[in-house]
């Protein structure tokens, strides 16, 4: 099913087929409600027609409230789960019991360690001892991430920034028409036009001549990008496709724990990463919220390997045979590249123990002695994490953060300047993208560490998406990063007291959104 839409090009208004949300979407969704719905229904009615049923019912709900308190999961998790657990009796425990815990499938937990087990090793203690001689904080750093994210420590690996995803787009259709064994794709949104178009033409070019091309894409975030069944029409042309997590309509977290990463592996040796999907709007050539603001890197080098491991585990979860690991996946090099580099993986509890993302950005401002500069397209975060930016600006580090001036969701955009009041009056500066919409996940501090990645301010990448991203030490792109972030400033507005006034129905409504933000 296609619908035909109006966009600025080039300050020409051109019209251009998209597809509407596939029927099975729809069935996966209306499927999903009625699992809740019958659940709720029949709890409802025994408590009705049954004698004392009701006091089970009343003593479920406490234990519900005990388990919630007494969890180890962030207090700003727990509020809006006890709110909904109290509030709404008999929905809101049996809603706790399908929607709050992140059981995985005995399967599932196997293949994913079966897919681990099988990728490269290595020893980092030899060069984390190199680097805690040069900087114990940096050293510090790397050991923690090591340890929480499952991955390693790379030097040997050049890096080249993009600051706009044209420039990304112009060097990585260069490097996919230079693949000679394998070429691994996976990305939150792929939208068919220019930029999908010009990869897929060689993709398909590369697939007929034997070079082996993989290709994941999240199913929601593709939903109303691609028909339902792409995977198959890549199929057609050699290419291994699969959605990620196919939308079933199981009610559990299937709608919560998508892939949001960015990643693109080029015969182990390439591999590119940042907040760039492959649609027309990451690349400018189509205007929905002014200029799109976004950042990429190019890894060349050992610290591929790590991107090659994170896509092969993704995509081997979500096919019927695993897919095989070959000695050519993880080439060796030898580079002479200045800095350290650690590539690393983020998602939901149980599959990572600790939320990475997060702990990365609170590490590098624990470390900030002179700024911290970040940007984000939304500002919505816990208490800790607001908390450590306003420690850090309270002992004098220049903090600054970035955010869209035109949101691409309105409501959303209200509950990030929800944030601006609080964190402002510790003295961290807010700016706004004045020219249109900033995609960006890019963090730089002291002109020493920097993260990019996928990893947004908010609760969908800090505790519910998978994501991923690229620590940094004494890197030479860290340099170049520090001067795009300079060029978007001057592009900025910093955001003022008089600009926080909004009236006491705003002031509600974010409120109350606020609230339920950990759910949303």
């Amino acid at each position: 099913m296609k619908k035909t839409i109006s966009y600025d090009v080039n300050n020409k208004t051109v019209e251009r087929e998209v597809n509407y949300i596939p029927f099975r979407y729809i069935l996966a969704v209306l499927i999903t409600l009625f699992e809740v719905l019958c659940v709720i229904a029949i709890v409802a009615a025994l408590c009705y027609y049954v004698p004392y049923f009701y006091l089970a019912a009343w003593a479920t709900e406490i234990v519900c409230v005990i388990r919630i308190i007494a969890s180890d999961d962030n207090p700003d998790y727990k509020v809006p789960w006890l709110l909904f657990v109290l509030i709404i009796p008999i929905a809101g425990f049996m809603l706790y019991f399908m929607f709050y815990s992140r059981t995985l499938q005995k399967k599932f937990i196997k293949r994913m360690n079966e897919l681990k087990s099988h990728t490269y090793k290595q020893d980092d203690s030899d060069l984390l001892h190199t680097l805690r001689e040069e900087n114990p904080t940096a050293a510090a750093q790397a050991k923690m991430l090591m340890g929480i994210a499952d991955t390693h420590l790379f030097t040997n690996t050049k890096q080249e920034y993009f600051p706009l995803g044209e420039d990304m787009h112009r060097r990585l259709l260069q490097d996919l028409e230079s693949a000679e064994k394998f070429i691994y794709m996976e990305y939150f949104i792929i939208e068919e036009g220019k930029f999908w178009n010009s990869v897929l033409d060689i993709l398909k070019a590369k697939a007929a001549v034997g070079v082996e091309v993989k290709v994941l894409y999240d199913d929601i975030g593709c939903m109303a990008t691609l028909p339902g069944d792409y995977h198959k029409t890549l199929k057609t042309y050699g290419i291994e496709a699969t959605p990620f997590s196919r939308l079933k309509g199981n009610a559990d977290s299937e709608f919560n724990n998508r892939s949001h990463r960015k990643i693109t592996v080029i015969d182990g040796k390439i591999g590119y990463t940042g907040g760039v999907n492959i649609a027309d709007e990451y690349i400018n050539e189509i205007v929905k919220y002014g200029h799109w603001k976004d950042t990429a890197i190019c890894l060349e080098g050992e610290a591929v390997w790590e991107l090659t491991k994170l896509f092969l585990v993704d995509f081997g979860i979500n096919v019927k045979k695993l897919p095989v690991v070959r000695e050519d996946l993880y080439p060796t090099f030898q580079i002479d590249e200045d800095g350290y580099i650690i590539p690393f993986g983020d998602g939901p509890h149980p599959i990572y123990e600790r939320r990475v993302g997060k702990s990365v950005i609170q590490n590098m401002l624990s470390a900030a002695t002179r700024y911290a500069w970040m940007t984000s397209p939304y500002l919505i975060i816990d208490n800790d994490l607001c908390t450590d930016l306003e420690n850090a600006a309270l002992r004098g580090v220049d903090v600054r953060i970035i955010v869209p001036h035109i949101p691409d969701k309105k409501l959303v955009f209200g509950m990030t300047q929800s944030f601006y009041h609080r964190l402002m009056a510790a003295g961290v500066k807010i700016y706004e993208y004045e020219p249109g919409f900033i995609h960006a996940k890019s963090y730089l501090v002291d002109d020493e560490y920097a993260m990019i990645g996928t990893i947004n301010l908010d609760y969908r990448s800090l505790v519910h998406h998978f994501e991923n991203g690229v620590w940094m030490y004494g890197c030479e792109s860290i340099k170049d990063l520090k001067t795009d972030m300079e060029d978007t400033l001057s592009k900025s507005i910093e955001v003022t007291p008089q600009m926080l006034k909004t009236n006491l129905l705003q002031r509600f409504i974010r409120a109350v959104v606020r609230i339920f933000a950990p759910m949303m």
